[in-house]
């Protein structure tokens, strides 16, 4: 299975469960649980943005990613939501942040961009504690959003594990999701290298495959998805046999129905796949969208020409502004 099969596997199986990814009666409870509600539809909305973004427009996967935006776009009744949530929630972030991931497929609000950049010039929303990817991803959230950001990008940066080029042996799990998000912010999910600072670019090319090659030798899927976007979002690219080898290993990891799970074996000790929908929704659905987005950026990555990878990764020299 090449990776275009691996992507187009995960977008049928998103669209055969769409509806699980559909807002309920308690997404403005004041007891909702966010991540089962906002959270997986924010997802969604990202990653089809980003997929349509790199996914000529005559791709059937383009129209299918299109017509899962607009599914998604039709839950928040067409962005009249967020102005609601920002009532009810003042100063909680994730409706900005959730609200850029539709910004950025060009689905907007205005009247929500004109409170909203109200509520973000407050002492207030400035002053709230995040961790520092969190606060990275704030301040990309209102740029996508049309508003002016809070803070200084390449304070925010310097302030992450990835942006103090750490130790690489102190590589884990938690360290793991907070370096893809922030090159995620960086480079607008996947649309330019050129927001990766070129001492950062190094040090991921040179210590991203070992890593890549650790988390899926544990069968740690969903991490393994972002890391491999992040090597499609680098200026230059790992060495072609580690992508080949990740990708081959990700596809023995989908099963037939394209679902990939977040961790684990997709076949039983017999080496037999489990059928159709082995998994629970929540067990697999933000893997599956991650093997969507890394194999829609790597086919994007993989057409562009050597000279303008080459140029991107010289024009990135400075951390973006």
């Amino acid at each position: 299975m090449n990776v275009r099969e691996i992507e187009a596997a995960a977008l049928d199986w998103v669209w055969a469960h769409r509806d699980r990814f559909a807002l309920g009666d308690d997404a403005l409870a004041a007891d909702g649980q966010v991540n089962r509600t906002w959270k997986p539809l924010g997802e969604l909305t990202q990653v089809c943005a980003s997929v349509a973004r790199c996914t000529p427009p005559g791709d059937p996967l383009h129209t299918r990613v299109c017509e899962l935006l607009d599914f998604a776009w039709q839950q928040t009744h067409r962005g009249e939501l967020f102005p609601l949530m920002q009532t009810l929630e003042p100063f909680a972030t994730y409706p900005l942040e959730v609200y850029a991931a539709f910004a950025s497929a060009g689905l907007r609000h205005p009247g929500y961009e004109a409170s909203a950049a109200v509520l973000t010039r407050t002492r207030g929303w400035r002053l709230t504690e995040q961790y520092p990817t969190r606060r990275l991803g704030v301040l990309e959230a209102e740029r996508r959003s049309g508003i002016d950001p809070h803070g200084d990008v390449p304070r925010a940066l310097g302030r992450t594990w990835l942006g103090g080029l750490p130790e690489p042996w102190t590589f884990e799990r938690a360290a793991g999701y907070a370096l893809t998000h922030v090159v995620f912010h960086l480079t607008d999910w996947g649309r330019t290298t050129r927001g990766v600072p070129a001492d950062l670019a190094d040090y991921l090319l040179h210590w991203l495959p070992p890593w890549l090659d650790t988390c899926l030798d544990a069968r740690m899927w969903d991490l393994s998805c972002e890391l491999l976007a992040v090597a499609a979002s680098l200026p230059r690219p790992p060495e072609p046999a580690v992508l080949k080898d990740a990708w081959q290993r990700v596809a023995a990891a989908q099963t037939t129905s394209g679902a990939i799970p977040e961790e684990g074996a997709a076949q039983d000790a017999a080496g037999a796949d489990p059928g159709e929908d082995p998994y629970d929704f929540t067990d697999c659905y933000h893997s599956t969208l991650m093997a969507a987005f890394a194999a829609a950026l790597a086919t994007a990555a993989a057409a562009r020409p050597p000279d303008v990878r080459h140029a991107a990764r010289h024009a990135g020299q400075g951390a973006p502004g």
